[in-house]
């Protein structure tokens, strides 16, 4: 009998606990997942070390001679002449 009054004001005080903490957070909605993202960043606080292994990785990498969108988009760049050529002619 008194195992199950215990159980049972625990349960009841786990019920209130849970109403409160339901209570005090108020829900949050955005517009879409990008804000989502952007409000989760802002609460979340990176790890140094992430932090330090991100920094090492960005000052390795090199900026790529061309970019992808002018090897799309004007691949004869290389192969015409110059403008300035063009116009003497």
């Amino acid at each position: 009998m008194k195992q199950q009054s215990k159980l049972s004001a625990a349960r009841q005080q786990h019920e209130e606990t849970a109403q409160s903490h339901t209570l005090k957070t108020p829900a949050l909605e955005f517009d879409g997942p990008e804000e989502l993202l952007r409000y989760d960043a802002s609460q979340t606080a990176v790890p140094e070390a992430v932090a330090q292994r991100l920094r090492q990785s960005i000052g390795q990498s090199e900026l790529p001679r061309r970019l992808w969108w002018r090897k799309l988009f004007d691949p004869l760049r290389g192969v015409r002449e110059p403008r300035e050529r063009r116009q003497e002619s």
